[in-house]
């Protein structure tokens, strides 16, 4: 699950090709583009459309064309399944990759190789390059890709910005003759940007697809970000999907250095996120916050007191090392049977060995009824807010979306970022979390679901609860950060990410490079466990491919699927009252995949992150 381009429809770059004869090539197009009023009036609409430069043409092709190039692509390509953090998608296998084929042996392709020269040749590259104001375009360098989406197929926030890419394009071609609905999903959106490489969490623009319909936009760093609906029914909605590039050596308009400057200047936004430039602008901020001396310290003292008394013992947990306030406060969340010496020796084994753990019936049975009942109550009653600027406290919307969305609370006053003035002002405002003092800003009525959770938060944070969580993972809690969060049905997901490094505690005496991550499912529904509605919580290897071939076009948007799933750690999908302990260092990705529309309901869910070490009988000067 490396991220690349999907399956490839182009050309070596220098291939000899056959050249159609203009007035054919002319004539398998509607006349209208050449028309130069339509063309100029065509110019004018996307320079003026929002959210950024784009346009669309209908009846582009010749109709008989285009219904053989999809009889061909139906009977002659197959298509797999692949299904990414970012997308769902049914794509081409190697007959789309025409740049395997002979030019002159076209008897199983012949509509779709001819559909190709006319996209690349001259005379129509030439009128993309002027209505769109992208210049001139390659006509060697051919890029094209052939995807069918079928239900629940989906392709998440991206802005194409890759190697020597100009001008993306999408050619649709559902079934002709036949009207597709704005309610079959599908749809291109388009997402205008607060600042520049920071989309806004909702669309504000939309194309439903028809046959014989073409959308294109330059690709413009920072800004040109869109996505494709879910699909939400039983019908395939195909296209071909393809950029136009940088003219390359030899053809016109080439400018020696002007790809390699590009390539240079031009960071995906993928690239960007990953080297965190852009952090600023990602909420809920990444921020472990370091945890008291006199905290560390104590727990560095209940640990070295555990590791000696395990020695002697191999069997058990002595549980005179928590108080009686401390059992008692434990036991008004945890269920009693993880709270006996055999019981928390039983979650201790299971981590030490595997470095993960999966706590069942983690609540016990009176709190989580009730937070059940309360969730159930607010999917069933209660409208969920699915545009950011309707999201009210204490919920806020993640940011950007081309990392991750979802809603969740953090502890701090509330936020509703629709501005980059906004985003400065939360810049300027060092706020740190504290649950306490958010929940007597509540009304307890009207959030009574949200004063519930926030009491798990607060307990999650207790210095009781980061003491049982010691004696489980026999590690030392360093930090932490805890957030509650809700994925809606059809809008929200996490990209693949790694961890940061807490640079503060890098030189802690037993400082683990890795974090401890902790998350409480509360998913209130069942229907999960296949997949098929997402929502999952993966964790993954994360070993560079060094055998990628096409490295000028190397996706930093779409990751490749990995079909023998070797690479996949951990599968979770959402259930209820389950707690997920795992250890990770930077070789591993982790993400919570898209949340279908079809989904019985969101998933929720309260995850936490600790900086941990390891503790030795010097607990003194560990501490230190």
């Amino acid at each position: 699950m490396k991220r690349s381009s999907p399956a490839n429809l182009g050309a070596e770059k220098g291939q000899k090709q056959p050249t159609m004869e203009e007035d054919k090539v002319r004539s398998l197009f509607n006349s209208k583009i050449w028309d130069p009023e339509f063309q100029d009036t065509l110019k004018n609409e996307i320079a003026m459309s929002k959210p950024y430069n784009w346009g669309t043409i209908r009846d582009l092709i010749d109709d008989d064309l285009l219904r053989k190039v999809r009889k061909e692509i139906e009977t002659e390509i197959h298509f797999t399944n692949k299904e990414t953090d970012i997308y769902k998608v049914n794509q081409s296998g190697d007959l789309a990759n025409l740049s395997g084929l002979d030019w002159n042996d076209l008897s199983r392709l012949p509509s779709l190789c001819r559909l190709r020269e006319i996209l690349y040749s001259e005379v129509y590259r030439d009128v993309i390059s002027h209505v769109s104001g992208a210049g001139t375009l390659s006509g060697s360098k051919m890029d094209m890709s052939i995807n069918t989406y079928t239900k629940g197929c989906h392709l998440l926030t991206h802005d194409d910005v890759i190697g020597s890419r100009r001008v993306s394009f999408i050619l649709y071609l559902p079934e002709p003759g036949k009207r597709w609905k704005d309610h079959y999903g599908g749809g291109l959106r388009l997402f205008p940007s607060i600042v520049a490489n920071v989309p806004h969490s909702d669309h504000s623009a939309k194309l439903v697809p028809q046959f014989n319909q073409i959308a294109f936009f330059k690709v413009q760093p920072g800004f040109s970000f869109h996505d494709v609906e879910e699909v939400h029914v039983n019908k395939h909605r195909l296209s071909i999907q393809g950029w136009y590039h940088i003219p390359q050596e030899g053809e016109k308009g080439y400018i020696p250095g002007e790809e390699a400057e590009w390539v240079k200047t031009n960071t995906s936004t993928l690239a960007q996120l990953e080297s965190n430039v852009l952090q600023d602008y990602e909420f809920p901020k990444n921020e472990r916050n370091i945890l008291p001396y006199h905290q560390i310290r104590h727990f560095d003292e209940l640990l070295a007191a555990q590791t000696s008394e395990h020695e002697a013992t191999e069997s058990s947990v002595d549980l005179s090392l928590l108080s009686e306030g401390e059992l008692k406060y434990l036991a008004e969340f945890i269920s009693p049977h993880h709270l006996t010496s055999a019981g928390i020796h039983k979650l201790q084994s299971q981590f030490v060995t595997k470095s993960q753990l999966q706590i069942d019936d983690f609540l016990n049975d009176t709190k989580s009824e009730v937070l059940k009942k309360l969730i159930k109550t607010d999917e069933l009653q209660k409208e969920c807010p699915y545009e950011s600027v309707n999201v009210e406290a204490p919920w806020k919307t993640a940011l950007p979306p081309h990392k991750w969305r979802y809603l969740y609370i953090d502890g701090k006053s509330h936020e509703n970022f629709q501005t980059e003035q906004d985003i400065l002002n939360s810049l300027n405002n060092e706020e740190m979390p504290n649950y306490n003092l958010l929940s007597k800003t509540l009304d307890p009525v009207k959030n009574n679901t949200e004063t519930e959770l926030i009491s798990v938060a607060t307990f999650l944070e207790s210095t009781a609860f980061k003491k049982f969580l010691a004696l489980v993972t026999l590690l030392s809690p360093l930090s932490e950060q805890v957030l509650i969060r809700r994925f809606r049905p059809g809008k929200d997901f996490t990209l693949a990410t790694q961890i940061n490094k807490n640079d503060l505690l890098e030189r802690v005496k037993g400082f683990v490079e890795a974090v401890l991550e902790g998350t409480l499912c509360l998913t209130p529904t069942d229907g999960w466990e296949s997949g098929e509605v997402g929502g999952y919580e993966l964790y993954m290897d994360n070993q560079d491919d060094d055998d990628e071939a096409n490295t000028d076009i190397k996706d930093a948007a779409v990751y490749r699927s990995d079909d023998t799933g070797d690479s996949v750690l951990i599968n979770k999908p959402p259930s209820w009252n389950s707690f997920n302990l795992v250890l990770r260092d930077e070789s591993v990705l982790q993400f919570v995949k898209y949340v279908s529309w079809a989904a019985k309901s969101s998933r929720w869910d309260i995850t936490a992150q600790w900086d941990v070490k390891t503790v030795d009988d010097d607990s003194e000067n560990d501490a230190e």
